[in-house]
């Protein structure tokens, strides 16, 4: 018993050693900004199609509960499966927050926003693929339809900012933040979509991702309104930035009250 314990405590000190060696080694110029942006395209593209698909599906049936379910679980399981590689972005919005907060490379930001935006694409045309034509017409392909007049805009704008905020705190606050981030924060951060998604998804459509919008609009040539999805989601995440810079991130990341 002893000389097995010996061996089990020996193989875990060199599988450690080895993990801190293998952290401690200079990435590849092929893990620090190639593998990323395809982590951002896949997972974008999962999240998204999940996403797409259970608005189709949703179609006829009252109440927010099946997308929001379906957003939020994708997207946890896409951020747990590549966050550590990536960040885990798939919107971006978040890409431009976490960017702000001090989170990534300013040379990942536009690499990052073009692989969630042809993530979008692919993941609305796969969804176009394999749904009946009918149900994707009703569904104008699951590009969002809450808006249709310009008395509508205004208040999905206002929501669409309330909750990129509080998806963009999530994430700050959740996986960025060395002061308040936590293990578990993929399911945070997709409880948090759920939770916006069953609150204001009958005002807005609770998008909070531009890359979500842009999809399945070019798939589905449905463009009323597009431009709320852009500027509700970015103004969103600019004001997260703005209190965390300046009020709630840790020392190294706020610039007041240090």
């Amino acid at each position: 018993m002893s000389d097995s314990k010996c061996e089990l405590f020996t193989v875990a000190c060199a599988e450690t050693v080895q993990s801190q060696k293998e952290q401690a080694a200079p990435m590849s110029f092929f893990e620090r900004y190639v593998q990323p942006c395809l982590a951002e395209l896949i997972g974008s593209t999962l999240f998204i199609f999940v996403g797409c698909i259970s608005v189709i599906g949703n179609v006829g049936i009252t109440g927010s509960i099946q997308p929001a379910l379906a957003h939020g679980l994708a997207l946890a399981i896409a951020i747990a499966l590549f966050g550590e590689i990536s960040g885990g972005h798939f919107n971006p919005a978040v890409t431009v927050c976490v960017y702000l907060v001090g989170g990534m490379e300013l040379v990942l930001l536009v690499p990052y926003i073009l692989a969630q935006m042809f993530g979008g694409m692919i993941a609305a045309g796969l969804a176009k693929a394999i749904s009946p034509a009918v149900e994707f017409s009703n569904a104008s392909g699951a590009a969002f339809t809450a808006v249709n007049s310009s008395s509508q805009a205004g208040p999905a704008i206002v929501a669409e900012i309330v909750m990129t905020l509080f998806l963009t705190t999530s994430v700050s606050m959740g996986a960025v933040n060395g002061r308040t981030r936590c293990q578990f924060a993929p399911f945070l951060i997709g409880l948090t979509v759920t939770a916006n998604i069953l609150a204001g998804g009958m005002v807005s459509g609770a998008c909070m991702n531009p890359a979500r919008a842009f999809g399945p609009a070019v798939v589905a040539d449905y463009w009323g309104y597009h431009w709320v999805y852009w500027i509700g989601p970015l103004t969103g995440a600019l004001f997260t930035v703005s209190i965390v810079r300046l009020l709630m991130g840790d020392k190294k990341t706020r610039i007041l009250f240090k």
